[in-house]
Parts: C-alpha cells; sequence; structure tokens
C-alpha cells in the first residue's frame, strides 16, 4: 500500500457513502453520477484491499477498516477544508474557547462584570483571561497571539493591528459628596481658580498610561497641586470618600462609583477607547464572535465610525 498512489479525492466519497448509507445518495451529495461514485469506490476497495462497504438486505454495511478509517478521515478533511476555505462555524454555546483579553486594571473594573456575565448566559463553556500587557507592548503581543485582543486608549499605528473605537468619553473630577471648592461657588462645574485651591489625586496606571490629565495640569499650572499619584484606579474613590481629596477619572468610572459628587472640569480631557487585534485574526469565527459581542457591549459609537 503507497500512499502516493491514492488519489485523495477518494477520500470524500469514503465519506460521504459511509455517512448516508448509499452510493446513490453520496454521489448526489458529492455532484457525482452513480457509475463515477461506483467507479471510485471501487478505486478505494482496490488500494485498501478491502470490501469497505458491503451489501445486504438492510443496505450497505461496514467493514471493520471501513469503521477505522471513515470517521478519522471524515475529521481530518472538515479541518482542511476549515483551514483552506476559512469557513468553520463557530457554536457559542458549545465552544470551550479561551479567549486571551487584555484590559487595563480600569478596564477590568469597568468591563469585566458586564463581559462574564454575557459569556455565562450565550457561551457558558468558554473562558476569558485578562492577560497584562504594557500598552507600548499590545501590537507585537497580539502578533505573537499572545492575546486576542485588547480595549484600552490605544493607537493602532503598527501594521497588521486593526481596531474598532467603541466611545469617546472625557475626564472629570470627584470628591466626597460633602466638599466644596476653597473659593466661589458650587456648581456643577469647576473652574480653573477653583482647582487652585483643591488637592488633587491622579492615576498613572502603567499598562495603560495615559499622560492627558498630567499634560493638562501642567499645560494649566495645576500640576502643583498633585498631592498623591497612585498606580491604580481602584483606590481612588476610598481616598476621596475618607478625606478633602479631589480626584480625576473617567466619566465612565465615576458613573460606576455611586455616594461621590461628580465635578465637570473646564479644559477637560477628552480620549478615545478601542478595541484591537491582529489581521492573523479577521476571519477567525471565534474571534470574530468575540469582537461583535464586545462592540454590542461597549461600543457607543455609529458602525460606520468605528474604523
Amino acid at each position: 500500500m503507497n500512499f502516493r498512489q491514492l488519489d485523495l479525492n477518494l477520500l470524500r466519497v469514503l465519506v460521504a457513502v459511509h455517512r448516508s448509507g448509499s452510493v446513490t445518495a453520496a454521489g448526489r451529495a458529492l455532484s457525482l453520477s452513480q457509475s463515477a461514485t461506483s467507479n471510485a469506490l471501487a478505486r478505494l476497495r482496490y488500494f485498501f484491499q478491502d470490501d469497505l462497504f458491503v451489501r445486504s438486505p438492510a443496505g450497505l454495511q461496514r467493514t471493520r477498516l471501513c469503521e477505522q478509517l471513515a470517521p478519522a478521515v471524515a475529521t481530518h478533511l472538515l479541518s482542511l477544508e476549515t483551514l483552506v476555505t476559512g469557513m468553520e462555524q463557530f457554536d457559542p454555546a458549545q465552544s470551550d474557547t479561551t479567549w486571551r483579553l487584555s484590559l487595563s486594571d480600569l478596564g477590568e473594573i469597568l468591563f469585566l462584570p458586564p463581559l462574564a456575565s454575557a459569556l455565562r448566559q450565550r457561551a457558558p463553556h468558554t473562558r476569558v483571561a485578562n492577560v497584562a500587557v504594557a500598552a507600548t507592548a499590545v501590537a507585537s503581543a497580539l502578533e505573537a497571539r499572545e492575546i486576542d485582543c485588547a480595549v484600552g486608549i490605544l493607537q493602532p499605528r503598527h501594521r497588521g493591528v486593526h481596531a474598532d473605537l467603541l466611545f469617546r468619553e472625557q475626564y472629570v473630577a470627584v470628591t466626597h459628596p460633602d466638599w466644596r471648592p476653597g473659593r466661589g461657588g458650587a456648581g456643577a462645574s469647576l473652574s480653573r481658580s477653583q482647582l487652585e485651591t483643591a488637592s488633587l489625586v491622579v492615576a498613572s496606571p502603567t499598562a495603560t498610561f495615559h499622560s492627558s490629565v498630567e499634560d493638562m495640569l501642567v499645560k494649566h499650572q495645576l500640576a502643583d497641586r498633585i498631592v498623591l499619584r497612585a498606580r491604580h484606579f481602584g483606590a481612588l474613590p476610598e481616598l476621596v470618600a475618607g478625606s478633602d481629596l479631589l480626584a480625576i477619572v473617567p466619566a465612565m468610572y465615576a458613573a460606576s462609583r455611586p455616594g461621590l459628587r461628580v465635578w465637570k472640569l473646564p479644559f477637560a480631557p477628552r480620549y478615545e477607547v478601542r478595541l484591537v487585534w491582529h489581521a492573523s485574526t479577521a476571519r477567525d469565527p471565534a474571534q470574530q464572535w468575540f469582537r461583535e459581542l464586545l462592540n454590542e457591549l461597549f461600543g457607543r459609537e455609529p458602525a460606520q465610525a468605528r474604523r
């Protein structure tokens, strides 16, 4: 038996006859005439030196060799078809895929709870891991498939990195509910002169460092008002709740922290949150489904404006 002498197209006939239990039905499924299908089956029998299928009053009966070969061949043909066409079907209800997502600490607070809830409902056997990757290393991590995608204040400037714009946001100030500015009235917004008397706390997470808050404070000569720099946003609500500090945080985060007073800022820096991924996963059905879910959960931009 010389594998090189086997016409691999014949294996499709083997699988079709095994699946249907009929030469006629197999030929119809493969768009072959009955004679062509019978001829292919004869060639298979000659190559394997086995009947493969034996006629009986109940129809075609499979030989032991056929039962060993056909299921394995079917699996490999499906894998090959998927590899060549990229048309693998993804069933979230049955999949056990593990997605590797990169989020900052703030992203983990804001995005993981609704994402986990949606996955438990729609894809209960799947898993998701938040992989810590510095913003400067996201592109290389995507290319190396260390992560599948990332969400954050990210600029896709690297070749092969694609992005969806999820939403635009700006920063606000949060304080204890009883906090009042040192000068002037207490309205919905703070003025620059009121910020001059405030004790400020800012967060500078290294994973997704975004310098626009510091840049704003430096530009308006308010950097000397910073009395505390935190590595993460998580501690900021507790810090301001028990002190006279004023924290500058994203508006979405402020809205998720009840019990604090939110103030609008003059010249508040704005930013864009994007979902980024590598071109190599663009046609992967599982990855497509996951990105569509992230867009559904967190996207606030019209579809035509996302890319």
